[in-house]
């Protein structure tokens, strides 16, 4: 049964409770007289154990992406040293960074210090034949250049980590909003009847180990049906997966049908839509002793898959494992994949930090974008890659700060173009100043290369129609293929 957000807003309030008393009281005098059967009950519950299919019945545009997997490197990359060579701030390195830049600006750490230049620690190549800019921190994704759409002048809003992740996943630093993966997941719905549609992995370099919260992933005010589920790195995926000592398979069938019986009585009386995730979660759970185990089981990879993402123990909790079940849930059909490597706050030591990162994810994520496109799936599985906001080039001690003006993302597949660089910063990158790309804009493009467009994609909450990308957005036109 679909969830009707006015009628349940309808269902709950004083006034429709005083109004309707007097006909429930006589209904369960008549069902008393009638000894009336739970059919109808059973039906409904049936029904609502059916697979969601989202409330965009019909794409508002052409859908180039099926499905999302967002590598989200928590803590912050520098912009300056994996796709934005800047080599006007090298030259400058350590000398005052002019004023003329920063006076009036908001810093975080370095507010009211004396504030010098900090040349990029590495070099950078031309790549590929798009000859785009990347790294030598990156030489696999170095080796794909000419799949990536880099978008070099990010800006954000928020300069401390827990807000800035919040932003870039809820356009919103308020608690109680949905995320991107949870607005995917109610616009579309999953492909999958037999794994949750939202999945969320983490995982943690050596250096800069920024934390990160569940409510990242939460589903906010819509339905819990529609959060995402975090599943295990090392060992099991999910805890007690399996069946407990005793208890056989056709057992705790019986049980998930009483507990859907009992359940859908309890959605006839009130029209509620956490019942309905109930049961649904109930089903889920079920068919998921089975599924999860046969996610995660690598023995069918190749010897030459697992070098090629780097995986030196299946279920090591590295990034690169990661990785590798990203790639075969989005062949299970799982909506939206996002997998946290918690590497990259580096307010020090950046030059053995920002190595250690890199190698711990270089390899994995350039391995994802050849095996999605090997396999023919990167053509509808758009994969982005960055964090919640950048660094200065100025420099903080051994490290760098937060920055909010200018950072780097790249992209792949998916509907964007690919071996292309978007927008650019100023000549110290300082700040975007070409093409500027706001985080409504990449949700905004994000869910328009998924056929929605995201004015459209709303939710009424508290009297008021609520959207991802609130009141503002715009689609990057000129990174869509």
């Amino acid at each position: 049964m679909p969830f009707d957000c006015l009628t349940h807003a309808l269902s709950v309030n004083r006034r429709t409770f005083l109004s309707r008393s007097a006909y429930g009281i006589g209904g369960m005098a008549l069902s008393m007289l009638l000894d009336r059967k739970p059919a109808v009950a059973a039906t409904a519950a049936g029904t609502s154990t059916e697979r969601w299919r989202g409330v965009v019945t019909s794409p508002h545009a052409p859908v180039r992406a099926r499905r999302i997997i967002h590598l989200c490197m928590a803590g912050g990359p520098s912009h300056l040293e994996t796709f934005d060579f800047r080599p006007e701030l090298k030259k400058i390195h350590d000398q005052p960074f002019p004023e003329s830049f920063t006076k009036g600006q908001q810093l975080a750490q370095l507010q009211n210090t004396a504030l010098k230049a900090r040349g990029p620690f590495c070099e950078f190549r031309r790549c590929g034949g798009s000859g785009q800019e990347i790294s030598d921190l990156f030489p696999h994704l170095q080796s794909i250049a000419d799949e990536l759409c880099i978008v070099r002048s990010m800006q954000t809003e928020q300069i401390n980590h827990d807000p800035a992740h919040a932003f870039m996943n809820t356009g919103s630093i308020i608690k109680g909003r949905p995320s991107m993966g949870s607005w995917m997941l109610y616009g579309l719905g999953a492909e999958t009847e037999e794994l949750p549609g939202f999945v969320v992995f983490t995982s943690a370099g050596k250096y800069g180990l920024q934390p990160v919260s569940a409510r990242q992933w939460s589903s906010g005010f819509l339905p819990s049906r529609f959060q995402g589920i975090q599943f295990q790195s090392r060992g099991d995926a999910v805890h007690y997966i399996g069946s407990p000592p005793g208890v056989c398979q056709s057992t705790q069938r019986q049980v998930v049908e009483e507990i859907r019986r009992l359940n859908g009585l309890l959605a006839e009386e009130k029209h509620d839509p956490e019942i309905q995730t109930r049961i649904a979660q109930y089903e889920m759970a079920f068919r998921m002793q089975t599924s999860v185990p046969e996610l995660s089981d690598f023995s069918k990879e190749s010897k030459e898959t697992l070098e090629a993402y780097g995986v030196r123990e299946p279920g090591d909790g590295s990034f690169a494992s990661n990785c590798l079940l990203a790639r075969r849930l989005a062949e299970r059909g799982v909506r939206f994949i996002q997998l946290y490597h918690r590497a990259w706050d580096h307010h020090g030591d950046i030059e053995p930090a920002m190595k250690s990162a890199a190698r711990d994810v270089d390899q994995p994520s350039a391995a994802l974008v050849r095996d999605l496109k090997q396999r023919g799936l990167l053509d509808d599985t758009l994969v982005l890659w960055g964090g919640e906001f950048g660094r200065t080039p100025m420099g903080q001690g051994t490290g760098r700060d937060h920055h909010i003006l200018a950072f780097a993302v790249w992209l792949a597949g998916g509907g964007v173009k690919p071996g292309i660089t978007w927008g650019s910063t100023d000549e110290l990158g300082y700040r975007s100043v070409e093409n500027v790309v706001h985080v409504h804009d990449l949700h905004a493009t994000l869910l328009h290369l998924c056929g929605i467009d995201h004015k459209r994609l709303t939710f009424r909450y508290q009297g008021r129609d609520f959207r991802l990308t609130d009141v503002h957005g715009k689609v990057i036109s000129g990174i869509v293929a």
